[in-house]
């Protein structure tokens, strides 16, 4: 798979001249963690790997309410950084008001919104071939590392700090993330109670979780019970190419990469795993929405779901 291949999806379903303002990497502004919210009080802690070269930072939302008696609900999202960005004492207070989460961001220790390279490396289940111009290089395939890391470091930091229902805890990632929360799903459906996935990635490595992985979960027979819920924007399924450059050859690979695999496999592989027993699978599309803006849109939509908040999915960040 050539460099192109790692690319923000966005940079391809929205038109050229938003692909060329938009800048994934920006940093993040002050967020509702770095000032007092009166229903919720948020910490923070860094997780680093034995070797100390990757850093994970994790800001951690606790109601100020009193737990239940079996602790609170757990909305874990990946991109943390980005999904902070999305919060405001509104959607804090609306949270406290219906079902209250304990709100876990994981991102890394940096102020990017999204961190390409380090996503890149965790968010993937099996490593592929870039192409920088003079040699092929392997990159991604950290997903098992990366959930060790999530189960045997930041969850019992979490836990510690906060009174939480391991029963009740939802994973939400986007892109790379989606992926991610699927191959969580199919490697580890016990660790999460409901799998967000928002926006797939399935075309990493030639549409690899569409093979084996997923032909191993549906075959497999080991007591499953999850809700799953898929999402995609229609302007994913449905995307309008025709403003791509093709004569730029890093365009031209990305393009060969993203459309190894059907544009309506979301929707399809939904069908497949509504036929296995024990999962809950619910398809949501998003009408004219391309990959960028599905962030929010299925994060929001999501919290919905899950704790019983209006749906707010169709209203962009005021």
């Amino acid at each position: 798979m050539s460099l192109p291949c790692l690319c923000v999806l966005a940079l391809l379903a929205a038109p050229p001249a938003a692909a060329q303002r938009r800048d994934p990497e920006r940093e993040i502004g002050p967020t509702v963690a770095e000032r007092s919210a009166a229903q919720y009080r948020f910490e923070r802690f860094v997780v680093s790997s034995p070797d100390g070269m990757r850093r994970w930072r994790v800001n951690l939302g606790i109601p100020r309410d009193a737990p239940p008696p079996g602790g609170f609900p757990v909305f874990w999202m990946l991109d943390g950084n980005a999904a902070l960005a999305e919060f405001d004492d509104a959607l804090l207070d609306e949270l406290a008001a219906h079902q209250p989460q304990v709100l876990v961001f994981v991102g890394y220790d940096n102020q990017k919104r999204v961190d390409t390279a380090a996503r890149t490396r965790d968010y993937t289940p099996v490593a592929s071939e870039r192409d920088d111009g003079k040699a092929l290089t392997s990159v991604g395939g950290g997903a098992d590392a990366f959930l060790d890391v999530l189960e045997s470091e930041i969850r019992p930091q979490v836990a510690r700090r906060a009174p939480i229902d391991p029963r009740r805890q939802t994973l939400w990632g986007h892109s790379f993330g989606g992926l991610f929360t699927l191959h969580a799903l199919y490697t580890r459906h016990r660790a999460f109670q409901t799998y967000a996935a928002a926006s797939p990635s399935l075309w990493w490595h030639e549409g690899f979780l569409l093979g084996e992985p997923e032909q191993r979960f549906i075959a497999s027979d080991t007591g499953r019970c999850a809700r799953v819920l898929l999402m995609l924007g229609g302007g994913e399924r449905n995307p309008d190419y025709s403003g791509r450059d093709m004569r730029n050859p890093r365009v031209a690979a990305h393009m060969k990469c993203v459309t190894c695999v059907p544009p309506d496999s979301a929707v399809r592989l939904a069908e497949r795993l509504d036929q296995v027993p024990g999962l809950e699978v619910h398809y949501r599309e998003f009408p004219g929405l391309t990959h960028g803006p599905m962030l929010r849109a299925s994060l929001l939509y999501a919290l919905h779901v899950v704790a019983g908040i209006p749906d707010h999915s169709g209203q962009p960040r005021s």
